[in-house]
This record gives C-alpha cells, structure tokens and sequence, in this order.
C-alpha cells in the first residue's frame, strides 16, 4: 500500500487539502519551533529525529517502494559522513553544501555496487549479501586511517556547519540547517515516488516479470533504487555526524544503526513518505518516555544497565504487538483515524 497524503486529496476535498497539514507542519517547524525549543530538544530529540526520518526515506525508497532488501543502510551513512569530510577537509574551499552532496553521490556509488547482488538475489538472500556493506565499510573505516585524517582513535571532529558565511553551529542553527535539508530531499523524494521513476520502482517490487513484459528495465530499475537509496541514506549519515554527534567515527554508523533505521520504515510503514517520519518519532522519543518513566518509578533500584536493558525489552515488545495489530505500520493507523474522523 502506497502512501498518498501528499499527492491526492481526500475524496470531497479540494485539491490543496491533502497538503495543507504538510504545510502547516512545515510552518510550525520553521516559525515556531526555534523559538520556542530548548538546547535538549534541538540536542537530544530534534536532530537525531530529522537525521533518522531522512534514513527511513532512503532506505523506504529501497525496501518499500522498489521491493529491494538491505541491512547495510548504516554502512551508507558512514560513507556518505566519512566521504563529506573527506572533501570538505581535501578540497580547500568546497561549501559544506556540495561536500554533502559529494558524500551523497558517493555514498551512492558504492551502493550501487552492493546492489549488483540484486540482479541475482531476491528476499533473504539479498538481505544476506547487503549486510556484507556494513562489516565490510566498518573493516574499511577501521584498518584505513586515511579516512579519519590519520586519527588514530578514529574518532574525528566534524567540520563546522557554515553556509554562505552563516554559521549553523548552535543548537538552533543545527536544528534548522537538519531541517532544511531534511525537508528538500523529503521533497525529492515524493516527486521521484509520483513519477515514472516511482511507477517503475513499484511496478518491480509488484511482479518483476510482468514488468520487465512492460518493457521496463528490470535491472537498471533495481540499481536505481539502490543508487537514489544510498544517495539519500549518506546525506543523512553526514547529518548525523556533522549535526547530531558532531564527530565521524565509525563507532555511530554499526550494526545496530542499520537495524533501527529497518525498524522505523517497518513501524512507520512500507512505501510511505510520511510512514518515515512516524517511525523516526516512535524510536527517538518513545524510549525517552521509557527512561524517564523507569527512573521515575524505580529510582535507584537497579543501576542504570539494568534499565536500559529493561527499555530495549519493553521497546521490542511493543513493537511486536504493534506489529501483530496493524501490520501495514504507523502511517496506515494515521490514515485510518483520519478517515474516521471525517466521517
């Protein structure tokens, strides 16, 4: 089931209403939110919330519209945060803007050639293949110190957030540069989603035979996903390091990052643009709501190990009987809703 919030009205509507919650979502984030907004809301909830989102749109691209398995999308991230720096720090001069683009582009390319399995391979076992990215971009990070500078801890300072002389770096300014560009390529995105492209996508996850008798490229289709996915998942790893932990270290980007952004495209919902940022919200401040609430109710009970293991295991269920009760994700639960209330 496609997402189509954004591109049709509701049957009755006119033709602006099914965008105009976006736009005042969009109002509200620009407009009020800086002003309003504490340093741990920027810090601890926003950025991370906008980093992630960008990664569930990447990554449901792949999975959700295309078809297309992958547990490597942290691999990506640091490729793309490693490959930003990289250009920023070797190419005197370069805008932060087109370093992120470069990582980007080439967080792009070596996901296209960890897509070329998907030629082959379908369901587990190209899920199987993609995971090799992630072990193998980390061995890369790890054994290489080119990629931090000759750091020998790894752990890297990322560049300041500068943009045409404004500077991005407070926690306001690293919120609002996040969402800007969260914002554009969410925009990217969508447009993709509703052209040819999109159909193509959806039409090889569907039926790849009756596809390819369509006359579509089966493969090129396949690699595209792969290419846009990566392209959209490395920015946000840049986001991620640049904005939110403010260092590029491999450390950020491992196997449990490649998880969680699979657990927000599946909580939120498969082929749905707005599914990304629902699961973003469910896996960024639900365990906080968890946290606070262990400490409030169990004080200094157990020691802080023990609750943390607790939340991942409350989390986990959660997310299971969530799962068993609406299957199709956040995105349609929304929906559902909101048609109940029109009527």
């Amino acid at each position: 089931m496609t997402d189509l919030t954004l591109s049709q009205p509701r049957q009755g509507l006119p033709a602006w209403a099914g965008r105009l919650p976006v736009a005042l979502l969009l109002a509200v984030a620009f407009g009020v939110v800086p002003f309003v907004g504490d340093q741990y809301l920027f810090d601890a909830i926003l950025v991370p919330f906008l980093a992630l989102s960008l990664a569930g749109v990447g990554l449901n691209l792949l999975t959700g519209y295309a078809g297309q398995v992958s547990l490597g999308s942290a691999a990506f991230m640091a490729v793309g945060a490693f490959a930003s720096y990289n250009f920023i720090l070797r190419i005197e001069g370069l805008p932060l803007l087109a370093g992120l683009a470069l990582g980007g582009v080439t967080a792009a390319a070596v996901g296209l050639v960890f897509g070329l399995p998907s030629l082959r391979l379908k369901g587990f076992y190209l899920a199987v293949s993609t995971l090799a990215a992630q072990f193998f971009v980390q061995w890369a990070l790890t054994k290489f110190d080119w990629f931090s500078n000759g750091n020998a801890s790894g752990v890297i300072t990322a560049p300041p957030l500068t943009v045409l002389g404004i500077s991005f770096d407070s926690s306001v300014g690293r919120y609002l540069f996040s969402l800007i560009v969260v914002a554009l390529l969410t925009l990217a995105a969508w447009r993709l989603t509703r052209s040819e492209i999109g159909r193509s996508f959806i039409a090889v996850r569907d039926r790849d035979v009756a596809a390819s008798s369509l006359g579509i490229s089966v493969l090129r289709v396949k690699l595209l996903a792969f290419a846009v996915s990566s392209f959209i998942v490395g920015v946000a790893g840049a986001l991620w390091a640049f904005a939110y932990l403010r260092t590029v270290e491999p450390a950020g980007f491992d196997l449990d990052r490649s998880f969680q952004i699979l657990f927000i495209v599946i909580i939120g919902g498969l082929a749905s643009i707005r599914g990304a940022f629902l699961g973003a919200g469910f896996i960024v401040i639900f365990p906080l709501i968890l946290s606070r609430l262990g400490q409030a109710l169990l004080g200094d009970t157990f020691d802080s190990g023990v609750l943390e293991n607790a939340q991942k295991i409350v989390v986990g269920g959660l997310i299971i009987a969530f799962l068993i009760a609406e299957p199709a994700g956040l995105s349609a639960l929304v929906a559902r809703l909101t048609r109940r209330n029109l009527n």
